[in-house]
Formats: structure tokens, sequence, C-alpha cells
């Protein structure tokens, strides 16, 4: 099942507030970007983080999963507790690297 547009425009909606929110399709499924960084990735109705260790205390009774085949293991955010959602996201965002530009 893919995810749907509603779900990651609910998504960016939850986390409002924390810095410029951006979406992308990728695969046929989601990234979701906070200040240019990729943070988010939302699979089948499911977002996703990386498991890192400046949230791992946080994130301690989160469920995980993998996003799609082939991945590492991430944690799956509770996107409905819109406030813990925020300070997770902005944890991840701090450690996280600007993508590098693409060579044309």
């Amino acid at each position: 099942m893919a995810t749907t547009i509603e779900y990651i425009e609910y998504v960016c909606e939850q986390i409002n507030g924390i810095g410029e929110i951006r979406y992308k399709k990728m695969f046929g499924e989601y990234m979701v970007y906070v200040n240019d960084k990729p943070v988010i990735i939302v699979c089948d109705n499911t977002a996703f983080v990386k498991k890192l260790p400046c949230i791992e205390k946080e994130m301690k009774e989160a469920q995980t999963g993998y996003p799609y085949k082939g991945a590492k293991e991430h944690y799956i955010l509770d996107i409905d507790n819109a406030e813990f959602c925020k300070s997770i996201i902005m944890e991840v965002e701090k450690v996280t690297p600007l993508p590098k530009p693409r060579k044309k």
C-alpha cells in the first residue's frame, strides 16, 4: 500500500513550526525534509526516523520497522503525538547533514 497524499500532508502538519518543511516523492513513497535535511521517510502511511544515538533514550519504547526492502531498521514515529514528534525531529535535524549537490 503506497502512502496517500492526505497522510504525507498530515505528517507535515504535525511537525509544522520547527523549520522549513517540504516533502518529495521518491520511489513511490515520500521523504520529508526539514531545513532541506532529509529527516522522515514515509512508506505505507508510516513515518520512520533513523535510529540515531541522539534520540535513543526518547525512542526506547518506540516500535521499529523497515521502511522498504533492504533498509536498515528505523524507529516508527508516533506521528499523532505532535509535540513529541517535534522534539524528536528537532534533534534528528541537528545531526543530519545537508544532502550533497548532484553533479550535472
